[in-house]
């Protein structure tokens, strides 16, 4: 793992399924030009955390229906929608009521891409300030560590918490501390994060 600067990490490594399946998709949002983040358990994943996980959770940038009608048909040459077979439905019913929609490659169904527009100002945030990661010379966008270690001890189960403490114990020297207490101000956390991360 190298960072080339502030803003970009590059990393080769043995793929997983969910590293390819992360590759796929997120090739067609760049090449789509939609702005994205990705962000939980596969942030902690990609780095080398072994644990088992079944999804990929994707924010992507609120687009207008006919922008997600042409995403939409990109996606299906590869992809099943698990939710519906719909485009129209999915972006109404699903993505504009803030639901989560699934993605799976064809004659599957694990793992999948969980996709949704971001609801808060921290969800924005994390696409306004995405970092890029070349995995094995693919290109793709992860939110800030400084604001996913925090919300995962805001989550709080055993294994957000053991994903913090590996995203912190990995990226400690290059974290922005102030940043990061920021957000553990923000989310309430800073009990959680003295015990678990100092």
């Amino acid at each position: 793992m190298k960072f080339l600067d502030k803003n970009t990490i590059k990393l080769d490594k043995e793929l997983n399924e969910l590293d390819k399946i992360t590759i796929d998709f997120t090739s067609i949002l760049n090449k789509a030009k939609i702005q994205y983040t990705i962000i939980s358990g596969y942030v902690a994943v990609v780095f080398g955390r072994n644990r088992a996980s079944e999804d990929i959770d994707i924010f992507i940038e609120k687009i207008d229906e006919e922008k997600f009608s042409e995403l939409w048909k990109e996606l299906i040459k590869t992809f099943d929608c698990i939710n519906s077979e719909d485009a129209e439905e999915i972006f109404n019913y699903f993505l504009k009521s803030g639901s989560a929609v699934r993605f799976a490659k064809k004659d599957k169904f694990i793992p999948n891409v969980e996709v949704k527009f971001p609801k808060t100002s921290i969800d924005l945030w994390g696409i306004e300030n995405k970092k890029k990661l070349i995995l094995n010379n693919n290109e793709m966008y992860i939110s800030p560590l400084e604001s996913q270690i925090p919300f995962k001890l805001f989550l709080g189960s055993e294994k957000d918490i053991e994903d913090a403490k590996y995203l912190y114990n990995i990226f400690k020297d290059k974290l922005n501390k102030s940043l990061l207490k920021q957000f553990s101000r923000n989310l309430n956390i800073e009990d959680k994060f003295k015990k678990y991360l100092t």
